[in-house]
């Protein structure tokens, strides 16, 4: 099978997509299949489309594109579209739009958590055609439980978290509420707190420990030196960090928000602003009980490989009827408008 993807694999710390990206490549050139980043072969039988918007450093190609590669160089390959992001998480108003609209250029969809499948299915449009969804997974080879630091009631707690984004929904309010706990002695004898990746330019966490955004073996180091993630995003539809958390070995305390608590279910503990304080102590309380919840994580960029490679199977033994159901549809006045957006 020849699969092209539509993303422009970036090096070093850049977010969920692009890992996304390097695992399920890596996935499918080591089980025999063809990958390539472009739209210039003839023969390709599945075209991902990752990331549609053409002014995105990690858009391989757009919808557009898709439609152009359809019509005059092969009209028998597939378009499945992989969904990740919406205007809830970024506070924007134009990207769940262009996410519906650019749909409409795909045979299928893959949504990364059933949040995310909820919100885009009640827009309309995406419920015609089949769908799936599959949840993200990290490299087990690298984020693993290998000298994962248990903690053993000798030393304070260290609880860790990591972003490549700097938007605020990426749960900034949060670590700057803890980063204030730590101004009480109560909680400076008991916890650390490190942040690992990028800050919004106005924020300053003076009792936290910063590290600059790290990637592969060294992010899976930093983060095995903890005992504890967090994470307070925000309406993400999925995200990676809380998956290489766990992977690590470390529970992690979320935020009921988005599609992270199909995640993390189970396997941490759920908290609100208001109740913090407590869900801390509770943690920590209950620390062995919870890393052998975490030791149970069943989530990795195999499983989710494989699970769109079946998919992706299902697909093609249904090709001629797929195609007779694609809707035609030219590229209309929503381009103009796209392109004027500055973001």
């Amino acid at each position: 099978m020849k699969i092209s993807i539509g993303s422009k694999i970036q090096d070093g710390p850049w977010g969920g997509g692009n890992l996304f990206a390097i695992n399920f490549s890596k996935f499918l050139t080591n089980n025999g299949h063809e990958v390539v980043y472009n739209l210039e072969d003839s023969d390709i039988d599945i075209i991902l489309m990752t990331e549609p918007r053409k002014t995105s450093p990690s858009s391989a190609f757009s919808n557009y594109d898709v439609l152009n590669y359809l019509k005059y160089k092969n009209s028998e390959a597939l378009v499945v579209h992989r969904v990740n992001e919406c205007d809830e998480h970024k506070d924007t108003k134009f990207i769940n739009k262009y996410i519906s609209f650019a749909n409409t250029s795909a045979d299928a969809t893959i949504f990364v958590s059933t949040w995310i499948k909820d919100l885009y299915i009640n827009m309309g449009n995406f419920s015609s055609k089949p769908y799936k969804v599959i949840l993200a997974g990290s490299d087990k080879s690298i984020f693993n439980k290998e000298n994962f630091n248990f903690w053993d009631n000798s030393k304070k707690v260290k609880i860790t978290t990591h972003h490549w984004s700097k938007n605020w929904n990426k749960g900034f309010e949060v670590y700057k509420f803890l980063d204030n706990l730590l101004s009480n002695e109560k909680y400076s004898s008991l916890i650390e707190f490190t942040f690992i990746g990028r800050l919004p330019d106005n924020l300053d966490l003076k009792n936290t420990k910063i590290i600059k955004p790290l990637t592969g073996s060294k992010l899976a180091k930093e983060i095995k030196k903890n005992h504890l993630y967090i994470t307070g995003s925000l309406n993400e539809p999925s995200g990676n960090h809380h998956i290489e958390a766990l992977q690590c070995g470390l529970p992690v305390l979320y935020i009921d928000s988005g599609g992270i608590k199909e995640y993390c279910e189970d396997y941490g503990v759920e908290f609100k602003l208001e109740n913090l304080e407590e869900k801390l102590i509770y943690s920590i309380d209950n620390y062995k009980h919870l890393v052998d919840n975490a030791d149970n994580y069943p989530g990795d960029a195999n499983k989710m490989s494989n699970e769109f490679l079946i998919f992706f199977e299902s697909l093609l033994n249904n090709k001629q009827e797929l195609i007779k159901k694609r809707v035609k549809q030219k590229p209309r006045i929503l381009k103009d408008i796209f392109y004027k957006i500055k973001y």
